[in-house]
């Protein structure tokens, strides 16, 4: 039983990574004063945050056309028995069920959606987990098991600079937004329900990591060894920082650095910061 691992430019998965575990990856894009770049392709991270430096009006983003997913499950078919396809949250984009609706589209494979509900490098360990099970000869079915398994610990923390990009980008409510603003709170975000939802409201960006840090230690305490990321959008150093920190205070948990690129960097904007993390199977 042959399995392709499928998954979209939000895991932000490395290039080296994606060819090293056979992943295969469909772009979303971003439009920047009328021109469209795929992320991960045509557009760097670091690319993106000089192009929009200093603009007044805000990037958009979209997901996939569906015939790219086609195209790619049914050059997948010549050589795979199914294939598992493996998104962001269906909550903040159509991305998920675009695939769905491709899989509808091809014959010859059978195609396994799933909903991670998370986004960036926590849905990128997930396909890196899948790829590594189908290596070994795991199925389709077996796989998804594993993934949903991981669902059951996983948690993911987001500390944004500015709220607005968000409730511009229509993905934090316009009164959530406003709050943070009118208290010039950091307010700690996280995905419930599929949807990105605020978690606590604190004073300082100081105080909103330390929050974080205490949320990890609590699953450290309770599953003992951790697999987490660090993320950062354009603020590398401080990231770094944090990481450095975060690696001797928790010697258990393996932490994975990684960034926020284009698209969810539209929404977010440059200085957020972000953990995700699961227990270790």
């Amino acid at each position: 039983m042959a399995t392709a691992i499928v998954t979209d430019s939000t895991a932000y998965i490395p290039k080296d990574e994606l060819e090293k575990y056979n992943i295969h990856m469909v772009p979303l894009s971003v439009v920047i004063n009328g021109e469209t770049y795929e992320e991960e392709v045509n557009l760097s991270a670091d690319e993106f945050y000089e192009k929009i430096r200093g603009g007044k009006k805000l990037p958009t983003s979209t997901q996939p056309p569906i015939g790219k997913f086609v195209a790619l499950f049914e050059e997948l078919a010549k050589d795979y028995d199914e294939i598992v396809t493996i998104h962001l949250s269906s909550g903040i984009s159509g991305t998920y069920q675009g695939a769905l609706a491709a899989a509808d589209m091809v014959d010859h494979v059978k195609v396994y959606g799933f909903d991670t509900e998370v986004a960036c490098y926590m849905q990128g360990m997930y396909a890196i987990h899948a790829a590594r099970l189908a290596k070994t000869g795991a199925s389709a079915k077996e796989i998804l098991e594993h993934l949903e398994e991981m669902k059951k610990t996983e948690k993911e923390f987001i500390l944004v600079d500015d709220l607005s990009h968000l409730q511009r980008g229509g993905r934090l409510s316009a009164a959530s937004a406003l709050i943070g603003s009118l208290l010039q709170v950091k307010p700690i975000l996280h995905f419930s329900d599929k949807v990105i939802v605020p978690f606590e409201k604190i004073r300082t960006k100081k105080k909103a990591l330390k929050r974080i840090e205490d949320l990890l230690a609590e699953d450290v305490a309770k599953y003992g060894a951790i697999e987490a990321t660090v993320i950062h959008a354009n603020c590398e150093q401080e990231r770094d920082e944090w990481l450095n920190h975060l690696r001797a205070e928790f010697p258990t948990v393996d932490f994975y650095p990684s960034y926020f690129g284009a698209v969810v960097g539209t929404h977010l904007g440059e200085g957020a910061l972000a953990m995700g993390w699961f227990a270790k199977k």
